[in-house]
C-alpha cells in the first residue's frame, strides 16, 4: 500500500476536528457571499424558466439545484459540522439583501435546504467527502427544497405535482449542487487555494 493511500485511509478513520477556526469562518463566509450573488442571479432567471414550464409547473424543480450549491460546496470545503447549514443560510441572506424576487422567504429556504445537505454529511460523521456523498447531499437538499416549496409556494398544487417537483428537485440538486460542487472543490484544491483547510487534498482523494 502506498503512503498516500495509507494516509487517506487513516484520515478517513480518524475522528474529524469539529472545532471551527477563524480561517474556517472567514472562508465559509466569503464563499457564501459569492454563492449568494449567484443565488440572486439564479432567482432573476427564474421568470424565464417559469414561462417555459407554464404547461407543467413541476418541471421548474429541475432548475432548483442552483439554490442548493452553497450548502454542499461549503461542507466539501470546510468539512466541519454545521458548514452546510451555515453557508446555505448566509448565501440566502445575501440573496435576500440584494433583492430576491422571492423576498425574505429565501431565509426559510436556506435553513431547510442547508439542513437537508447537512444530514448527508452527518450520516457519514463528517469523515467522507466523496462524489457519492456530495451527490447525496445535493439530492437531500433538493428533497428539502421540494417539501419547503410545496408548503410555502406551491400550496394549491395537487400532491402528484408536489411529488414530481420534489423528485426533480432531488435530481437537480444531485447534479447542480452535488456534482458541480464536488468538481469545483477538486479544481480549487489543485490551485492551492484550500491550502489552510482540511479539503486541501481534495484533488487527489478517491472519487468513491
Amino acid at each position: 500500500m502506498s503512503k498516500s493511500v495509507a494516509g487517506n485511509s487513516a484520515n478517513s478513520k480518524s475522528a474529524p476536528n469539529s472545532t471551527w477556526r477563524v480561517v474556517d469562518i472567514v472562508v465559509a463566509s466569503v464563499l457564501s457571499v459569492a454563492v449568494g450573488v449567484i443565488f440572486w442571479l439564479w432567482s432573476a432567471g427564474y421568470g424565464v424558466i417559469a414561462a417555459f414550464t407554464v404547461a407543467f409547473p413541476p418541471l421548474a424543480g429541475l432548475y432548483g439545484g442552483g439554490w442548493l450549491i452553497a450548502g454542499v460546496i461549503g461542507a466539501l470545503v470546510i468539512r466541519k459540522p454545521g458548514a452546510a447549514l451555515y453557508c446555505e443560510i448566509v448565501a440566502a441572506i445575501v440573496e435576500a439583501l440584494l433583492g430576491s424576487s422571492f423576498g425574505f422567504t429565501v431565509l426559510l429556504s436556506g435553513l431547510v435546504q442547508g439542513l437537508g445537505a447537512e444530514v448527508a454529511f452527518a450520516a457519514f460523521r463528517y469523515r467522507r467527502f466523496t462524489l457519492p456523498v456530495a451527490l447525496l447531499a445535493g439530492a437531500l437538499a433538493g428533497v428539502a427544497m421540494g417539501i419547503n416549496d410545496s408548503l410555502v409556494y406551491n400550496v394549491v398544487w395537487d400532491f402528484p405535482w408536489k411529488l414530481v417537483y420534489t423528485v426533480f428537485g432531488a435530481i437537480s440538486g444531485a447534479v447542480l449542487a452535488g456534482l458541480l460542487s464536488w468538481l469545483a472543490v477538486r479544481g480549487l484544491a489543485r490551485t492551492g487555494a484550500l491550502a489552510n483547510l482540511p479539503s486541501r487534498g481534495a484533488a487527489t482523494e478517491p472519487v468513491v
